[in-house]
């Protein structure tokens, strides 16, 4: 998740009680696996949009088992000192 500033080591503030607005990043549960993605709503139609263009948008469907499990909101940086 290079391109939203977040790095392997980084803690992500995830709140349940917000409501998901277009554009939020969230923690969603798809399918039996969770995945970061931002969230585009386009009318009645829910999208997973990975911050990395080489990965195709994900379009939630009915059938789909889906969940938004919260909204980021705050990364904790890890400490990167070199040794």
């Amino acid at each position: 998740m290079k391109d939203e500033s977040i790095e392997e080591g980084d803690i992500l503030v995830i709140d349940k009680s917000l409501e998901l607005i277009e554009g939020d990043l969230a923690v969603c549960y798809v399918d039996g696996e969770f995945t970061v993605k931002r969230v585009s709503i386009e009318g009645d139609t829910v999208w997973l949009v990975p911050s990395n263009p080489s990965y195709p948008r994900i379009k939630v469907t009915a059938d789909n088992d889906f969940l938004v499990w919260g909204i980021v909101t705050y990364t904790i940086k890890k400490n990167r000192r070199r040794r």
